[in-house]
């Protein structure tokens, strides 16, 4: 039996009744922290350029784009709201895979439930679908996507939104099946515009989000994709780790299916950057305010980083320490703890454009080394240490073993909230923040998940 089988046996056969009631509970988190973060994301630049190109492409529809409330179609409001979801680089993050799960999810999810009414139980299981699988493929080859410039979320999330859109649409076992192999073709995501920061990047939550609703209507209709997809000889791992050298994890995708959710190893974040970089970010923060340093007092800052993570956010060094816009500071690691100390924080105000060029900021930069460290623990822990060598001789350290908004660490309902409110605040008032909030906290007992969708938009 190949893996798109078997994982269509299991979502297909799927019920709300079977989720855990910790899947439940964050799965609601994570349909409130997705949601403001789109809110917050269509009043940036990249947002706006995003509506207006998916009212030119597809304008009408039953479906309408958070914040705004255009009409469009379910795939038109699938991808807008998706990408909006990852324009700060707040979205929640799969420690092992680290693949941006619910963005794709919870847009692809709410689309459909919109345009067909569907209850808050069918999408909230739908979502917990999409996410377990999204982590699932994933963690097959951890870090091997990465390393080679293609973008996790763009590839696994697609898979995830392809099962999802299965059980919302009803899918027999063949069709769902055909429709995995369909989506196989369209899983993709370069990352070359990490190297100028650019902001391509931000728009694969959404292209996976309607490349999911995409392939499962195709398969519903009878197009058929290839029953190997994942494992196959020209499938997603063969075609895109050429290299016979490589572990591949297929147990990751079945074992303890249904019994053991992957996806709650995921982390909400704090900080609107790349999640390997929060640990750093703390343990910085907690240094500075423990011993009063000033950023005049910083001879030199000190970060040990296991080797997966140099190529992310630590190298090529120049390019780090000069990030050229928001988004390609989001993903340095030298940039980011330089304005943290400066600015004494780091939220979704964050990397503007005077900050970017803040002459003080940039010496500051300009004394964040990392070194090498294969101690430390990969991917599935993001662990940060951070020491800071004053001009007087003295030296600080501190340590944060498993980052805030991990399992491990969890941030609180509260914490996650007041993130809610704050990235929502620019769209909507106090009375309709809270409003959404509560609709979205009590989904499983809407009958028509339609209804949350006005409540985006603010007056």
């Amino acid at each position: 039996m190949s893996y798109s089988e078997l994982l269509t046996d299991w979502s297909l056969g799927l019920r709300f009744e079977d989720l855990p009631d910790k899947v439940i509970e964050n799965t609601r988190l994570r349909i409130l922290d997705v949601t403001g973060l789109a809110l917050a994301g269509s009043g940036t630049d990249f947002g706006r350029s995003v509506k207006q190109s998916t009212l030119e492409l597809s304008p009408g529809g039953t479906c309408r784009i958070w914040g705004s409330g255009e009409s469009t179609t379910v795939t038109g409001a699938a991808f807008t709201n998706g990408a909006l979801s990852q324009a700060l680089e707040f979205d929640d993050t799969h420690n092992r895979s680290i693949v941006h799960m619910s963005g794709p999810s919870v847009s692809a999810a709410m689309a459909l439930g919109e345009r067909d009414q569907l209850s808050g139980k069918d999408v909230i299981t739908a979502i917990a679908i999409g996410n377990e699988i999204s982590c699932r493929i994933g963690s097959v080859a951890p870090q091997q996507f990465h390393r080679r410039g293609f973008h996790p979320t763009g590839m696994f999330a697609a898979f995830g939104s392809t099962w999802l859109a299965g059980y919302l649409l009803k899918l027999s076992k063949q069709q769902q099946v055909n429709a995995a192999g369909i989506v196989g073709s369209y899983a993709a995501g370069l990352l070359q515009c990490w190297v100028d920061g650019t902001q391509s990047k931000f728009l694969h939550p959404g292209w996976a989000s309607q490349s999911g609703i995409t392939a499962a209507t195709l398969g519903k209709n009878g197009t058929t994709g290839p029953l190997e997809v994942l494992e196959g000889r020209f499938g997603l791992f063969a075609s895109h780790l050429q290299d016979e050298n490589i572990a591949l994890d297929y147990a990751m995708l079945s074992d303890n299916l249904g019994s053991h959710w992957e996806s709650e190893n995921a982390s909400f974040k704090p900080f609107p950057v790349a999640h390997v970089i929060h640990p750093y970010i703390n343990a910085l923060l907690r240094l500075v305010a423990a011993h009063t340093i000033k950023h005049e007092d910083v001879a030199r800052i000190i970060c040990p980083v296991p080797e997966y993570q140099v190529g992310i956010v630590c190298e090529p060094v120049a390019e780090k320490r000069r990030p050229n816009s928001d988004s390609h500071g989001r993903v340095s690691l030298q940039y980011t703890l330089a304005e943290a100390l400066v600015l004494g924080k780091i939220n979704k105000d964050s990397y503007a454009s005077d900050s970017l060029t803040d002459k003080t900021i940039l010496a500051l930069a300009d004394k964040v080394d990392y070194q090498l460290d294969d101690t430390f623990p990969g991917p599935e822990q993001f662990k940060g240490q951070v020491t800071i060598e004053l001009n007087s001789g003295e030296s600080f350290t501190e340590v944060e073993e498993h980052n805030r908004g991990s399992r491990e660490n969890p941030m609180t309902e509260e914490e996650i909230m007041g993130k809610f409110t704050k990235n929502s605040e620019d769209v909507l008032s106090p009375d309709q923040q809270q409003r959404l909030a509560e609709k979205i906290l009590t989904l499983d007992s809407l009958s028509n998940s339609a209804d949350i969708v006005p409540l985006t938009v603010g007056n």
